[in-house]
């Protein structure tokens, strides 16, 4: 028992290190100058140019109109990230807390409806989607960024069957004591929901912390870049250069992991039990 403990245990280690090794490879290389670096390769050693390469990312504008800086971009990733997160949660609560309680005709032709949605990605709607936001006049904009993207099949599939799962005896209770379709919803519903809510909030925030090809087609102002979107353009600046500066480039990779991995760790067992929960 005891071997097959170290060996479950060799695994996890091993599988650790082979995702950490590549993080801490971007993080060490990020404070060596772009001289050693260009010269040296990626290094695994502290290179003691910490504050000034992060400095520089951070505050000095770049690109070609030089007008962002990764503070900007870091703004608006946060933007896009909690925009995608909670607008996805409201519209997917509606819509399962529609589909679930109110009785329609078609209902659960419409759900499926949704449900097949996940069948068309957004590289697959890209096009029609595009000209919708351009004839609404919303590229670069919060708004353009965020608003067509919020409808979630993936959400609104797991918050229903989270709400199927509530005993029938705690909705007829509510009706006795006179909550209407409202308060029910919020006083009883949403707090039930919030460990669903915590794991659905981690999936849809770093879906849309990562996302690129949209920002890539709605934004041509910098001002709009957001991290993921702009380090490409950015550095497409700075590689222009004699020296590459690969360690700026590890600085704003690493920069772009951050927030991600810290909504992982605040929220992780709230996640865990939002997808295993099966007692309410």
């Amino acid at each position: 028992m005891k071997k097959v403990q170290l060996l479950d245990h060799a695994v996890l280690i091993l599988g650790a290190l082979f995702m950490l090794v590549p993080v801490t490879l971007a993080f060490m290389t990020s404070t060596h100058d772009a001289m050693s670096v260009y010269k040296d390769g990626l290094q695994m050693t502290w290179g003691g140019h910490f504050t000034d390469t992060y400095k520089t990312v951070l505050t000095e504008a770049s690109g070609f109109t030089k007008s962002v800086t990764g503070l900007t971009m870091l703004y608006n990733s946060m933007i896009l990230g909690f925009g995608f997160a909670i607008g996805k949660i409201v519209i997917s609560m509606l819509a399962a807390y529609a589909i679930v309680y109110f009785r329609f005709r078609f209902g659960v032709f419409f759900f499926w409806v949704i449900f097949t949605t996940l069948l068309l990605p957004l590289e697959v709607r890209i096009l029609p989607s595009y000209e919708i936001v351009q004839g609404l006049g919303m590229m670069n904009s919060y708004s353009g960024l965020i608003i067509p993207l919020i409808a979630s099949a993936t959400g609104t599939f797991y918050f229903r069957q989270f709400f199927k799962s509530v005993p029938d005896e705690l909705v007829e209770a509510a009706r006795i004591d006179g909550a209407g379709p409202v308060k029910f919803f919020i006083d009883i519903l949403v707090p039930l929901s919030k460990t669903m809510i915590a794991a659905i909030f981690i999936i849809m925030f770093v879906y849309g912390w990562n996302q690129y090809l949209w920002p890539t087609l709605i934004t041509t102002d910098e001002t709009f870049f957001t991290l993921v979107r702009g380090m490409k353009q950015i550095l497409a600046v700075w590689v222009g250069a004699q020296i590459p500066e690969t360690n700026q480039a590890m600085a704003l990779a690493v920069l772009a992991m951050l927030p991600p991995v810290v909504i992982v760790v605040i929220f992780q067992s709230w996640f865990v039990k939002g997808l295993v929960e099966s007692e309410k």
